[in-house]
Parts: C-alpha cells; sequence; structure tokens
C-alpha cells in the first residue's frame, strides 16, 4: 500500500479536481485541510507511514531538520517548478525524490490588481456599510493620471505595468537589475529605489525573496512615501518589514496597503495586520484559482504515476 498526503487543501477541493483513483487500489489518498505544522514534531506525527507528500508551494516546509523527522518518504511532490521551502539537497540524500508541475503565469498579478482596487476603492468598507445599511462612507480615489511605482519588471511586474498604462498612469520601476531597455519594453520609466517611493501613489511588489530583497522595504522605504500613497504586496512577505509598515499603517504615514503574503503564515488571529481598518488583507490567494489548481493536482498524479512506474519526471533534485 502506497500512502500519499495531500498537505494543505484548505478549500477541500484536492481530490475533486484530479483523478486519484488512476493511481491504482493499492494506494491510499488522505488530504489535511488544516495547517498540520504548528512544530517539526506535529507535523512528523501527522505524517508518519505516508510514503507520498503533494504540498502547495511554500505553505509548508520541509527544511533539513524536518525531513529528518519523516523517514518513511519517498517522493515529494510541489505546486510549482520551484520550492525555496524545500531542502532538494538533503532529500537527494535521503533517496526522496522531488518533483514539481506546472503552474499558471497570471492569478498572484490578478490578485495585485484586486487588492489595488480594493484598497483604493476602498470596497470593504464600502461593502461592511452597505450591508450594515448605510450608504457612501467610504471616500475611494481614482488611478488615472496617477503614478505605479513597480518593484521587478519580471512576467509578473510587466503584466502590473501594462495594466496600470492601460489605466492611464505613469509607470515607474525599480529592481536592482533593472536596465532601461527592459523598463522600455514594458512602458515604464526606471528610476532609483528612492525615487520610486517618493513618486508612487501605488507600490506593488514583483521580485522573488532572497537574502537581496529580505526586508527590502523598511521604515527607511515608507518613510519616503507620501501619506496618500498605497502598498501592495502579493510577493512574499518578509520582502516587506513587517513591523514597519504596521507602525506606518497606525501613524497613517500611508494610505493604505493591500497585503496577500505575511512573515508567518497563516496569520495568527491576533495579529496586528488584522486589526487595522487601512489594511486590506487576504490569505495567500495569489496563485489560489481554480485553472491553477485544474493545472496543478493532475500533475501532481502524473508525477506520483511516473514515479510508481520508475520513470520520474520533472525532478527538481536530480544529481547535478
Amino acid at each position: 500500500m502506497t500512502r500519499i498526503a495531500i498537505l494543505d487543501d484548505y478549500q477541500n477541493v484536492a481530490l475533486e479536481l484530479a483523478d486519484w483513483d488512476s493511481l491504482g487500489p493499492d494506494v491510499e489518498v488522505v488530504t489535511f485541510n488544516k495547517f498540520l505544522q504548528t512544530d517539526e514534531d506535529s507535523l512528523a506525527k501527522a505524517l508518519a507511514g505516508f510514503d507520498v507528500v503533494v504540498g502547495m508551494r511554500e505553505r509548508t516546509r520541509f527544511p533539513a531538520s524536518q525531513l529528518e523527522k519523516l523517514p518513511d518518504l519517498k517522493l515529494m511532490v510541489t505546486t510549482g517548478m520551484r520550492n525555496l521551502a524545500w531542502d532538494m539537497k538533503k532529500a537527494r540524500a535521503m533517496g526522496i525524490t522531488v518533483c514539481g508541475t506546472a503552474i499558471l503565469p497570471y492569478p498572484a498579478f490578478e490578485q495585485t490588481w484586486a487588492l489595488i482596487f480594493a484598497v483604493t476603492k476602498e470596497i470593504p468598507k464600502e461593502d461592511r456599510c452597505m450591508k450594515a445599511g448605510g450608504w457612501q462612507e467610504s471616500f475611494p480615489v481614482g488611478l488615472r493620471g496617477k503614478t505605479l511605482g513597480v518593484i521587478g519588471l519580471g512576467k509578473l511586474g510587466a503584466q502590473s505595468a501594462a495594466l496600470g498604462n492601460a489605466l492611464g498612469m505613469k509607470v515607474i520601476a525599480w529592481s536592482e537589475n533593472l536596465t532601461d531597455e527592459r523598463a522600455a519594453e514594458c512602458n515604464a520609466t526606471r528610476v532609483s529605489k528612492e525615487d520610486l517611493f517618493k513618486q508612487s501613489d501605488v507600490v506593488t511588489i514583483h521580485v522573488l525573496l532572497s537574502e537581496r530583497t529580505k526586508g527590502l522595504v523598511g521604515t527607511e522605504e515608507l518613510a519616503l512615501m507620501k501619506p496618500s500613497a498605497y502598498i501592495v504586496n502579493t510577493s512574499r512577505g518578509p520582502i516587506i518589514d513587517e513591523a514597519a509598515l504596521i507602525a506606518a499603517l497606525k501613524a497613517n504615514k500611508i494610505k493604505g496597503a493591500g497585503i496577500d503574503v505575511y512573515d508567518v503564515e497563516p496569520l495568527p488571529t491576533d495579529h496586528e495586520l488584522r486589526k487595522l481598518d487601512n489594511a486590506v488583507l487576504t490569505g495567500h490567494l495569489g496563485y489560489v484559482i481554480r485553472e491553477n489548481y485544474e493545472v496543478m493536482y493532475p500533475e501532481a498524479v502524473e508525477c506520483i504515476k511516473a514515479w510508481m512506474a520508475g520513470s520520474p519526471v520533472r525532478v527538481l533534485n536530480a544529481d547535478d
């Protein structure tokens, strides 16, 4: 019997979106709809006896210390072809194959603009007002003619720049390696990091989390922003210094924030961000759309089938 654990299936949809029965009668598939990793021992206990883990990218972490507590694991499948929260080398050393799936290139971009519209148009506030019997409590701002500051002009940043241009915004951009030529390709103007924060009415972040980008936006950068400006983060939580952001929002140093990613996920129920009226929060929904899951879960089944047949596909930790 091969036992498969599907982790972090918060919406209880994994089983309906792929043909798990096609794996055969000697396979047991168990889904978990709660976050299990309150600590490494609790996760190890929950996954004891499982041969295969299917995980959503960077929800549940598997550093070396966690993998050492899971001697039964033989295959791990991550959504996406990159997972910085899994120790690939340690998995290889333990004889665990790690495979990946495709992932759609646009959901995080859509979530970015959902948050931009929500925070600038004050949609959550107005929704609460209407349902309480009120009328026109909010006082939104327009985007046409405003300046959009894009941090990172990769695939997602370029999409955000394109929509900013379509809305009649002035688009400026910065990242450490950004060139004038790349900015021009996206109909944006390359500026310094300092000028991006000074000039932008909306700042949106589209860089990967790394040692170089951790804390990229801190007290100094937030202090440069206009009191009327907004910041949106759908990339990774630690790119913004969370304490600095909370302080800026509490003191009304900036107008508001739209946040989808956090230092600790799931976000603790008593977290300060949950108490702020000028922050619109979503729970890391940047890739949580049906169309994405309809790609990822069937490809996870494909990975398991191929591994069971002795010919794994899309292996992420093969020998160099």
